[in-house]
């Protein structure tokens, strides 16, 4: 018999994989787009102050319930709460799979640009490129969409088959220090730029009167989405944790590795961004237009090292997307090992398989098919992909996470969540009623408020 199972090697491992799971295009990608829409400063104070009081103690709630059951989140669930609850995690299991079949898509355009950077090294970078039409040649390309997304699948689907710690965790002790180490470069590279102080200063100042208000509402949407939380990725992780691993120590190392990295990669763009002139106005309004249209061409015409930085910049989105997309499969697959009895290794392939086929629906549809392009549900979101994105950051996440903060703070009992957090293997100055106050209080109104935004005030946070 294969070995199903299994746990984390160590508490060094466990935080790794977590980490690599909760790091992942929201931060090199997301987190400083938002920061730049918010004006800075104080966006990011707010936005830690509810990584803080909203993120970490939901992280923990995941955990803690993993680790309890040991189970994937629809059997974790059924267990540690009550039968009925099984829904809530099959509705984590629903989205782990429609995430990854569109999120793969964007992680299969980092390999475009790993690729296209390394040319660009090797050859030098065509001063007449335009690197708008170069994205939409590229995103329209249906052959070259889905060709991009199978490598990455495969790539996935490859980790995942290995297990826990034959395959998850020995690939995140190997990726996470590249990915640390060459962020660390790239910081070092921004801090010799023009732009780098005032990057820091637009970061780390609060200017209070420049934050509008719905950017209170965007800080507390990112905080809860960056962790990977909602889904449950972090209750399938914490099923492969023993009871000699702290919960607590663990999330809080996880939660602020995240936010560092997220911290980081905002600087070295805007380092980027305030060292060259106009590049303010041609950033502003996208996400696209900030990651894989404005910083290609900056790497070649004005960053220090930049022809070195280029390829490396984009091997870092690669990383970060791998990571996260191993976690998301692992969510899929663990359903499938555990409450249907199926092995890991066909278990991992049948679902790969599966999840693809949508995949090949999302990269279509940037016009390579006409009717996959056009097809809408909800309205100024055309595209299947759009469709996927839409439903899952504004509805799936947000519900799912409302559930488990009930869960945890108010269905199961004192003593269930205390003999997880309350153990030996925590520190301790951790207090648990300090925990308790929030997940039951805190964290369901804050999350109760992104729901609202969404149901009533059509806030879009994908």
């Amino acid at each position: 018999m294969e070995d199903q199972r299994g746990h984390w090697s160590s508490s060094f491992g466990f935080v790794l994989a977590a980490t690599g799971s909760a790091v992942g295009l929201g931060n090199l990608w997301k987190f400083p787009f938002v920061t730049w829409e918010n004006s800075g400063g104080a966006f990011v104070l707010i936005y830690l102050v509810c990584i803080a009081a909203v993120g970490l103690p939901i992280m923990m709630a995941e955990l803690l319930i993993g680790r309890k059951a040991q189970k994937s989140p629809v059997g974790a669930l059924k267990a540690a709460v009550g039968p009925a609850w099984g829904i809530v995690g099959g509705w984590g299991v629903l989205c782990g799979f429609i995430l990854l079949s569109y999120y793969t898509v964007i992680a299969g355009w980092s390999l475009f640009y790993f690729s296209k950077t390394l040319g660009w090294t090797a050859g030098g970078f065509p001063t007449d490129l335009q690197m708008g039409d170069l994205f939409g040649e590229q995103v329209s390309n249906g052959g070259l969409q889905v060709g991009l997304s199978l490598l990455f699948s495969i790539a996935t689907v490859s980790i995942v088959y290995f297990g826990v710690q034959k395959g998850i965790e020995r690939i995140a002790k190997i990726f996470l220090p590249i990915l640390f180490s060459i962020l660390l470069l790239m910081l070092i590279s921004a801090a010799r730029m023009e732009g780098f102080g005032e990057s820091l200063a637009f970061i780390f100042i609060p200017h209070f009167g420049e934050l509008e208000p719905a950017g209170i509402l965007e800080a507390l949407g990112h905080a809860f989405f960056t962790l990977s939380l909602g889904m449950g990725a972090m209750i399938t992780y914490g099923s492969y944790l023993e009871r000699r691993q702290s919960i607590v120590k663990s999330a809080g190392i996880i939660v602020l590795l995240d936010t560092i990295i997220g911290l980081v990669a905002a600087t070295i763009m805007f380092a980027v961004i305030f060292s060259v002139a106009g590049m303010e106005e041609q950033v502003s309004g996208s996400t696209v237009g900030m990651l894989f249209i404005s910083l290609p061409q900056l790497f070649y015409t004005e960053v220090p090292f930049g022809t070195i930085l280029g390829p490396l910049f984009y091997l870092l989105i690669a990383l970060a997307a791998l990571t996260s997309t191993i976690s998301l499969l692992e969510v899929v697959a663990s359903y499938v090992i555990d409450e249907h009895g199926v092995g890991r290794h066909k278990a991992t392939v049948l679902c790969g398989a599966t999840i693809f086929i949508f995949t090949i629906l999302s990269a279509l549809s940037f016009g390579a098919v006409d009717g996959l392009s056009t097809f809408e549900i909800f309205q100024g979101k055309p595209g299947w992909f759009s469709t996927a994105d839409h439903f899952v950051s504004n509805w799936m996440l947000p519900t799912g996470g409302f559930a488990i903060t009930m869960a945890a703070g108010w269905f199961m009992t004192r003593e269930s969540t205390m003999a997880e957090l309350a153990g030996e293997s925590e520190p301790a100055w951790f207090s648990y009623e300090v925990w308790r106050f929030f997940i039951r209080f805190v964290a369901p109104a804050a999350v109760a408020s992104i729901i609202i935004a969404v149901m009533f005030f059509g806030t879009d946070f994908s």
